[in-house]
């Protein structure tokens, strides 16, 4: 990492937001003065905003709409999300497993500076917020979402950058250069063991810190924290931290009726989001937006042309009174079929492809705003219940289980599965619900599971014939940006 100045929330206040390069490489070091910005805690507090608008904002290209784009990349690199057609190319390139071990790539590049700004300006706020003036209770809100900003960028990095956690094992392999400093400075690439170490270290420290009390979900609380601890715990096998943490993160953020499930997936104000991007009306983003390329209706190119399909073999194990069940329309593409709301939201310029989803709706089809969800209160069942089972806690899982299928599946009867039998029920279940929200390639890298795409509806022209990789190959890791390994003589490349 070449030596930036990370004051990617200096601008964020202060100014508009152009491209990511305007404000992380050319920023000049008087353009805004930290001890200002630091004075006090309400100044910091427009400082930690930046970050949270980070998250959801345009950075190099359209394909690049923060977070969400990482969470697109992720679906399409998986099994369970279908892309139709071409459509105009976007994320063609991540679902044919080319662009992700591509060293040129600029969406690699985009994924490793946008967590490092993260860091970066998680970093800045740390080394300042205990000088700033105001209340002691606002200084440990703040930097207590700073350190839960910085655990969970670091653990999006190592998981993405290098070799899968191994529980029980020694993880000396490379994982990616852990950074404390407000100024990044290139350095060498930690141990997977030593980077996971710190993301413990600083979860910890954020949950000691935070309250339930917050200005808005886009803001990380102590529910946030514990829902970053479960799923770090899940990643390195800790069963029964994880279960805890879990259970902890969704106190207070009851499961949303069959209704809402219908609602579009696209308001933070749902009562069992626990942590979303809130995208104001007038912040229209356009085509950088999760919402461009995943909902059923924004009028884009890709959208019209390339809708997004569940996998046909996971959408037939769905049960017929499952209510999730009508979120995706196998019979899309015969009109006298397909579900009437794909005719009320979409124009007949749409192309219409079977098990195309209506799980995400955009505010319209001039309009790709939409609230984009990181940490629903479903997804914390769902980790306390495998990780139950996975501690061999067969009954308590299946009750944890029952919770949340039955609030789904009106007839769901509790599981008698046990072991290995219960475990992929969960799993299943898992792959059902959080469909499109970025989950399934670490999934699939957590459990050292081979992609593959064989015997569904993936369309070979459309991912070049690319329906299997096996498990533990070095393509389940992401190059490092040709840019990091030009400016840091210190970075070592991943093996291809």
């Amino acid at each position: 990492m070449k030596k930036i100045l990370s004051k990617i929330f200096l601008l964020a206040a202060f100014l508009n937001f152009g491209c990511a390069e305007d404000y992380l490489d050319t920023l000049p070091t008087d353009a805004v003065s930290e001890a200002l910005v630091f004075t006090n805690t309400q100044n910091a507090r427009t400082a930690l905003n930046g970050i949270h608008r980070a998250m959801y904002l345009r950075w190099d290209s359209q394909g690049q709409p923060g977070e969400g784009g990482v969470m697109m990349a992720s679906d399409v690199l998986g099994d369970d999300m279908v892309m139709t057609t071409q459509g105009n190319g976007w994320f063609i390139s991540y679902s044919r497993w080319l662009n992700h071990v591509n060293e040129n790539s600029g969406d690699v590049r985009f994924v490793w500076r946008f967590y490092y700004a993260i860091i970066g300006n998680a970093n800045m706020i740390i080394a300042n917020i205990d000088d700033a003036e105001g209340p002691q209770t606002d200084k440990n809100e703040i930097k207590g979402q700073a350190l839960a900003y910085r655990a969970w960028a670091h653990w999006q990095l190592v998981q993405l950058f290098a070799k899968r956690f191994e529980a029980g094992g020694a993880n000396t392999q490379l994982g990616v250069p852990i950074v404390l400093e407000p100024i990044i400075v290139g350095g060498a690439r930690n141990t997977v063991a030593e980077v996971y170490t710190q993301i413990n270290t600083d979860i910890d420290a954020a949950i000691a810190l935070l309250g339930t009390n917050r200005v808005a979900k886009s803001h990380l609380n102590i529910n946030v924290a514990y829902g970053i601890k479960s799923r770090v715990a899940m990643t390195q096998g800790n069963y029964t931290v994880a279960a805890q943490q879990a259970k902890l993160a969704r106190d207070g953020y009851p499961l949303m009726s069959q209704a809402q499930l219908f609602e579009g997936f696209n308001n933070v104000g749902n009562p069992e989001w626990i942590w979303g991007s809130k995208q104001q009306d007038d912040q229209q983003t356009f085509f950088a937006s999760f919402f461009a390329y995943l909902s059923v209706n924004f009028n884009s190119t890709n959208i019209r042309g390339n809708p997004k399909a569940i996998n046909s073999l996971l959408y037939n194990q769905i049960s017929d009174s499952d209510a999730r069940k009508g979120l995706w329309d196998p019979n899309a593409s015969k009109p006298a079929l397909r579900d009437p709301f794909i005719d009320e939201v979409t124009a007949s310029n749409f192309s219409k492809r079977d098990y195309m989803n209506r799980k995400f709706i955009a505010q319209g089809g001039a309009s790709s705003v939409g609230d984009v969800p990181y940490m629903r209160a479903a997804e914390m069942y769902l980790i306390e219940a495998e990780a139950l089972a996975r501690a061999g806690q067969n009954g308590p899982a299946q009750d944890v289980l029952f919770d949340l299928a039955s609030a789904r599946d009106s007839e769901y009867t509790k599981s008698t599965n046990v072991d290995e039998a219960l475990i992929n029920e969960i799993m299943i279940q898992r792959r059902i619900e959080l469909w499109g929200e970025g989950f399934r390639f670490y999934d699939l890298k957590r459990l050292n599971l081979p992609l593959d795409r064989t015997g569904a509806n993936h369309v070979s022209t459309v991912i070049n014939g690319k329906f299997e990789e096996p498990a533990n190959t070095n393509n389940w890791q992401f190059k490092i940006p040709i840019s990091e390994l030009n400016a840091n003589e210190k970075m070592v490349q991943n093996p291809d």
